[in-house]
């Protein structure tokens, strides 16, 4: 099936209707007799709540009702969950406050929402929250991450001493600290990695509906899990049967973390629907989105690396501080703990290693996954201090690398901090990388930049990823509350087409067409006869949803475990109307046939006879040809790869210009290599945002954003960005049905230290050893000038 199955670059089935303009988005949904929602969101950091005057806002033009914070605590309407809490270093759980829908008794960050106004229309429901009156009495707010859980500062929840959800710990403390007892040299760090705003194409929106005559709900979301929204929701906050209660994620216009978490407002509108007794919609406007999306990143690190005389390294020691915002999201507490110290190994042989996190409350938007999720923040820690300590101990920054990589054959590779990676090939990674960005030939590029004025500089970043999220024995040993299997149904028509119904969620990663191609060549049939079906509860059964690069990785195996049974019952009935024994029925290419005959039948009989048994043993095997399977992986899978980036600086203005970047990765069998390649595209150019652009800023005083707008937070165009030289250097893995690894993410994970490498490299000349990201014009050029001055 070489043209259109496993390894083939199918055009993706479906751009049609995307560049048609044929997309399903919830904002453009109408329904009839819809009412439309706006919420009123609080312009203080940290406030109490005096009083809510709403009866000016209810008298207004159009205006259905009001709901707050009281109103929901009066109707036993819950608090917002979290789907994977941690436990502390002590042994005890995290500190997790109650996260009410709408705010009661206090605000904690600005756009923590306050009121939900419902009108005939938007623009009366947003004239109508403007005559709500707020009695607001202002509170000292912690925003700064470091001060927020520092002696005397600010208390955002009466029962969190000291701000702090959760002191946790991985890995031998005392061998760490003997490690660097007897090292020879120590590289120490400290570095933030910055907050960011996901900023998706399309802002989040929600559509509810509620039929009283049936008493069942319908929400139309922009989710990345929809199966996950109406377990949370429905069971945790509004107390509704989970068969009363649909909820469809149609076309989503990308997510990359920010769509995968229950928000607040899907609940406060499910349950304003049931009060108002017609459909509800509410869209989410982009300026409201930057105070209401959960956000991602915001790390403090100090960081340590023990080496021998040699450059090998010994130990790692890591204290990090991670910002949870002003409440717990989902997934919050998981991402700088349990999705980050693992991966402080990276693709060494570091034999101890100890990390502290302490995951802390402030008051700005709550923090969650944001694409790669941990394993980014985790592998800048890693690079900067392999780069900085090659560069004191005067070793070449390959070289350095190369001398402490897991060699190719030591895999299957226990790491100190849990993994244990089942496959891979760093080195092999790297030496093509190297190659490909001409590594050695860089002096001279470098010297004919010089002689233009411009610094030039080079950086290489190796990582590795854990992704396909988890194990359902390691989540819930690691506080998931659920397990993280994964769903498919292959349902075979009479006419041998096939429908899929899959338990994952697409929202730009090509779904409809990577797992056709995969029925595709398991069954023998046309790409074209597949049709892939995701994203409503009562069309799918129950999945875990698209996030953490599990899509392939766990959806993709439930679906060749169901496309197997298909065949294997496939092989029963041929087996019958051959007239030969089961076990001498061979299936390939569409068709089963006798072993050593060239009597056969295709798929296509084998379908129309499931349904059609003329002549077909119903005492053993029933009608129809449809099987469903589940996969919970063994392990996570572990892509991985090298990264090169080139970089020049104007030293007058600061202003860097990516030059040149490649990236080698081995993300395991490529289903779809043009696919594959628009998704390292997509994560590299959000490495890059990160690493030269992007910044979430908040006043430290007032706890207002000043990065509100993309007048203010720089978002990547298509002018920041080089050509790119991608490769895949795949060793298929031997923990996942088809070897595959998940690629989703791996871009944002490699780009940002190879990025800041390389600036830092063109700055050292000028005694700059570190700069934070975003590595924006003032930020270098500020740089360039302190380092000037303390020379």
């Amino acid at each position: 099936m070489g043209h259109n199955g496993i390894g083939a670059s199918v055009r993706r089935k479906e751009d049609q209707r995307f560049i048609s303009g044929r997309g399903n988005y919830v904002a453009d949904m109408q329904r009839p007799n819809m009412a439309h929602g706006v919420f009123l969101r609080s312009p203080h950091a940290h406030a109490l709540l005096r009083g809510i005057d709403t009866s000016a806002a209810a008298a207004a033009p159009g205006v259905l009702g009001i709901l707050t914070g009281a109103d929901l605590a009066a109707a036993g309407v819950g608090g917002l969950p979290c789907g994977w809490g941690i436990t502390g270093t002590d042994g005890k759980p995290m500190k997790e406050p109650p996260h009410p829908a709408l705010a009661q008794g206090k605000v904690r960050y600005v756009g923590d929402a306050v009121a939900f106004v419902i009108a005939e229309t938007q623009h009366q429901a947003r004239d109508a929250a403007e005559l709500i009156v707020v009695d607001y009495e202002p509170l000292p707010a912690a925003i700064d991450l470091e001060a927020a859980i520092a002696p005397g500062a600010p208390q955002i929840f009466d029962d969190v001493p000291g701000n702090l959800c959760c002191d946790w710990s991985i890995g031998d403390a005392a061998a760490t600290e003997a490690a660097f007892a007897k090292a020879a040299h120590v590289t120490r760090l400290k570095l933030v990695n910055n907050r960011l705003v996901g900023n998706p194409m399309e802002p989040r929106a929600a559509i509810a509906e509620f039929e009283r005559s049936t008493g069942q709900y319908t929400l139309f979301t922009t989710s990345q899990f929809p199966h996950v929204v109406r377990m949370l929701m429905g069971a945790f906050v509004l107390n509704i049967p989970q068969h009363r209660l649909r909820v469809v994620a149609p076309d989503v216009g990308g997510g990359f973390g920010v769509k995968q978490f229950h928000y607040a407002e899907e609940a406060v509108i499910t349950f304003a629907a049931q009060r108002i007794g017609r459909p509800l919609k509410w869209v989410c406007e982009r300026s409201e989105g930057f105070i209401s999306d959960a956000h991602g990143r915001d790390h403090v690190t100090e960081a340590a690396l023990a080496l021998d005389a040699e450059g090998r390294f010994l130990g790692m020691k890591v204290l990090t501080i991670g910002n949870i915002g002003g409440y717990i999201s989902t997934f919050g507490p998981n991402i700088p703990t349990n999705l980050y110290a693992p991966l402080l190994a990276g693709v060494y042989t570091t034999p101890a290693i100890h990390c502290q996190v302490k995951v802390a409350f402030t008051n700005t938007v709550p923090v969650d996954a944001y694409r790669g999720a941990g394993r980014p923040e985790a592998t800048f820690v890693v690079e900067r201090l392999v780069d900085i300590a090659a560069t004191e101990m005067g070793i070449d920054k390959a070289e350095i690398r190369r001398r402490n990589m897991i060699p190719r054959d030591a895999f299957p590779y226990q790491t100190p901090v849990m993994m244990k990676y089942d496959s891979g090939d760093p080195l092999g990674c790297m030496d093509r990388a190297l190659a490909l960005a001409d590594w050695d030939g860089f002096a001279a590029r470098r010297a004919i930049a010089k002689q233009q004025g411009k610094l030039r500089g080079i950086g290489l970043s190796t990582y590795i990823e854990a992704c396909g999220l988890a194990p359902s024995r390691i989540a819930g040993q690691l506080g998931a509350r659920g397990g993280l299997y994964e769903s498919a149904t292959v349902r075979v028509h009479p006419t041998g087409h096939v429908t899929v119904l899959i338990g994952t969620h697409s929202h730009g990663q090509g779904h409809e067409t990577t797992f056709a191609q995969i029925v595709a060549e398991k069954l023998g049939v046309k790409f074209e006869d597949v049709d892939i079906v995701y994203g409503d509860t009562d069309r799918v059964q129950f999945g875990m949803g698209t996030y953490g690069s599990r899509s392939l990785v766990v959806g993709g195996a439930a679906l060749a475990k169901a496309s197997d049974r298909v065949i294997a019952k496939g092989r029963k009935i041929a087996a019958h109307l051959l007239e030969a024994a089961e076990g001498d029925i061979e299936f390939t290419e569409g068709r089963f046939v006798v072993a050593g005959t060239d009597r056969a039948k295709s798929f296509q009989d084998i379908a129309l006879a499931a349904y059609v048994p003329h002549d077909y043993p119903l005492e053993t095997l029933d009608p129809g040809l449809e099987e469903q399977a589940y996969h919970d992986p063994v392990n996570f899978s572990f892509p991985g790869g090298a990264h090169v980036a080139e970089v020049e600086i104007d030293p007058e203005t600061g202003q860097v210009t990516l030059v040149n970047y490649v990236g080698v990765d081995d993300v395991g069998t490529v289903i779809n290599p043009m696919i594959v390649e628009g998704q390292l595209h997509g994560g590299v150019t959000q490495g890059i945002g990160q690493a030269l652009l992007e910044h979430c800023v908040y006043d430290p005083a007032t706890g207002q954003m000043l990065s509100g707008s993309f007048q203010d937070y720089c978002m990547p165009r298509a002018d920041n960005l080089p050509s790119f030289a991608m490769q895949t250097h795949p060793v298929p893995s031997t923990e996942t049905p088809m070897g595959v690894k998940g690629c989703g993410e791996v871009g944002s994970i490699g780009a940002p230290a190879a990025i800041i490498n390389a600036v830092v490299d063109a700055l050292a000349d000028h005694g700059v050893r570190h700069i934070d990201m975003p590595a924006s014009p003032p930020r270098v050029w500020a740089a360039l000038k302190g380092a000037a001055a303390a020379a």
